[in-house]
């Protein structure tokens, strides 16, 4: 099987390598087409595999007995798996799974763990990632605390709309319902209110965004942060 090339790849994560960094990884990298709901990494349970996505949208949920609540999103930035294996332990008691189809690499964990031992740039890069994805997980919290629905329904689409290769995302109102942890009837009010104010356009199982700047405008202080840290910690920016 022929290696990726790095010049090719669209992981923004894999790109910020230097190019030995790469090398060590580029042997090990099976690149894989996923479904939408297909799980990568279920709770409670070895972890065998890491992904670094290249195109789609993978959610990390917190479950219970009413369902799951998103904590984390995942895209081309960025690496499935990344908590439990960098932190030295081998599961997590969080589900990982595809919320938008798309494509990625998937790398077994022996082979990576090889490679972060061998490589002090390689292993500070992830952990500088790792620090990323926290920050993006206590802006959840933060949101999810301060702001009204639909709020965070704006912050939602804005990260999705970041990891999309266009403007139209296919979600069901009960999910997107779940992934906020609200009710319906809430989700479907916001939705509403978004579009009667030109923000995005709501058709059954899909939402496209029209205006990024508005939805930007409403979502304020909730989003940009994580975003921000991610460009300063992985490119410099």
């Amino acid at each position: 099987m022929a290696h990726p090339h790095q010049a090719t790849i669209r992981n923004r994560l894999l790109r910020a390598l230097s190019s030995e960094d790469f090398a060590r990884l580029a042997p090990y990298l099976q690149s894989l087409d996923l479904a939408v709901q297909e799980t990568l990494i279920a709770p409670d349970r070895p972890v065998e595999h890491l992904y670094f996505p290249e195109s789609g949208i993978y959610s990390i949920t917190a479950n219970g007995p009413e369902g799951g609540v998103e904590v984390g999103m995942i895209g081309r930035e960025g690496l499935v798996g990344a908590v439990p294996i960098l932190t030295g332990s081998d599961r997590v008691p969080h589900d990982h799974f595809v919320q938008a189809p798309g494509q990625a690499l998937r790398i077994a964990v022996a082979p990576f763990d090889e490679a972060v031992e061998e490589s002090a740039p390689l292993r500070a890069l992830l952990l500088r990632y790792l620090q990323a994805e926290i920050v993006q997980i206590r802006q959840t919290a933060f949101a999810s605390a301060r702001f009204t629905i639909e709020v965070r329904l704006a912050r939602w689409l804005l990260m999705c709309h970041d990891r999309l290769d266009g403007d139209e995302l296919q979600i069901k109102h009960e999910f997107l319902a779940l992934m906020l942890g609200v009710q319906r009837s809430g989700v479907t009010l916001a939705l509403q209110n978004l579009e009667g104010a030109g923000r995005i356009r709501s058709r059954r199982g899909r939402i496209i965004i029209l205006d990024r700047a508005l939805l930007e405008v409403l979502a304020d202080a909730s989003y940009g942060v994580a975003e921000a840290e991610y460009a300063r910690l992985i490119e410099g920016a």
